[in-house]
């Protein structure tokens, strides 16, 4: 349900409202604006008893079901796009931000290098693997709390903000050390336990699509995330499991856009791991601006053809540097869009 309370209802109204919520076992989730109060209630059972309830409750506006059932992520429950700030930058602001790195940290020269090349290009955030989810057990694993030191202390030399991915509950803690950002890999999208602790990790939340999961069932993994107490989360397309194998996945860039319609969190797209071949990221960069996502998270590396994983797919510091000037022109145009998109609201 959602509850909107009546414009400048009182502090002792809406507490009453919410005590009443919790009377018919439903959790509470409140949004307060600067005039007005709205409630979101979620939980299991017939919410028309409830529902008649509020209606005769005063200081209440309106009251009414979400048909969703993603509810918290949902925009029936807020319209207002999420924006989350990143120590000095904001997803889903008005700037568009870019993610990049190597797929593994490797050693601390390769690090550095990166880092002080992509952050000189206009990225961001520094992405970097310190634990590497691997098909085969006998590839790189990744550096695991050397690799977490290692991202700390190229943060510190150029001041971007670090996202990597945490791919047990038991590593939340050790990894909210070191991390910005934390991902959520495809592989785990549907790994309830760590999305419950991350519920609980206040640290914002990349969340990346599963490689065969419907939009639906992403949003559902979202909803895990924010019913356990962190509504900080982003979404990243980076393609899906199809027929097709000219490409590593296939880019469901039509996504973006269903995503905008269906939540009010940011999108971010992976055009590396979504194609796989680093000549085709440029043009699926270009599409992912115009599309108008909130960002991208590229792979990038100092030398591609040593790279531990994903040298196919990892652009060079030159390729990523010229990607980044030339999208310079789809960004301003992005930029207007969402301020027209801002006035027009």
């Amino acid at each position: 349900m959602i509850i909107s309370m009546k414009k400048f209802a009182t502090k002792e109204e809406v507490e009453h409202v919410c005590e009443r919520i919790r009377e018919f076992g439903f959790k509470v989730h409140s949004i307060v604006g600067d005039e007005r109060v709205v409630i979101g209630a979620v939980g299991v059972g017939d919410v028309t008893p409830c529902l008649e309830m509020l209606e005769a409750t005063s200081g209440v506006e309106t009251a009414v079901r979400i048909s969703a059932p993603y509810k918290f992520v949902s925009r029936e429950f807020q319209r207002e796009a999420t924006r989350i700030k990143v120590n000095g930058a904001e997803v889903g602001g008005d700037e568009f931000i870019v993610m990049a790195g190597p797929c593994s940290v490797e050693s601390e020269k390769q690090i550095m290098e990166t880092a002080e090349g992509v952050a000189a290009a206009g990225a961001r955030i520094l992405r970097g693997g310190a634990f590497k989810p691997r098909t085969s057990p006998y590839e790189f694993q990744g550096l695991e709390r050397d690799g977490l030191k290692l991202l700390a202390k190229a943060r510190e030399a150029t001041g971007l903000s670090i996202v990597t991915e945490v791919l047990s509950e038991k590593d939340v803690e050790m990894v909210a050390e070191y991390a910005n950002i934390m991902q959520v890999g495809a592989r785990n999208m549907q790994n309830f336990a760590l999305l419950k602790a991350l519920g609980k990790c206040q640290r914002p939340v990349l969340l990346k699509r599963g490689m065969s999961s419907t939009i639906k069932e992403l949003l559902m993994s979202a909803e895990y995330l924010v019913a356990h107490g962190n509504p900080n989360i982003m979404l990243c397309e980076r393609g899906i499991r199809t027929f097709e194998t000219a490409t590593r996945n296939t880019c469901d860039i039509a996504a973006v856009s269903v995503l905008h319609e269906l939540t009010h969190l940011p999108v971010i797209l992976d055009p590396s791991h979504a194609t796989g071949r680093r000549s085709l990221v440029p043009s699926l960069a270009r599409a992912g601006v115009a599309i108008g996502a909130e960002g991208l998270i590229v792979e990038v590396h100092p030398c591609p053809e040593k790279a531990f994983s994903d040298g196919a797919q990892s652009m060079t510091l030159e390729t990523f540097r010229d990607m980044m000037r030339d999208l310079k022109p789809y960004i301003e145009l992005w930029k207007s869009s969402r301020v027209a998109a801002t006035a027009a609201v």
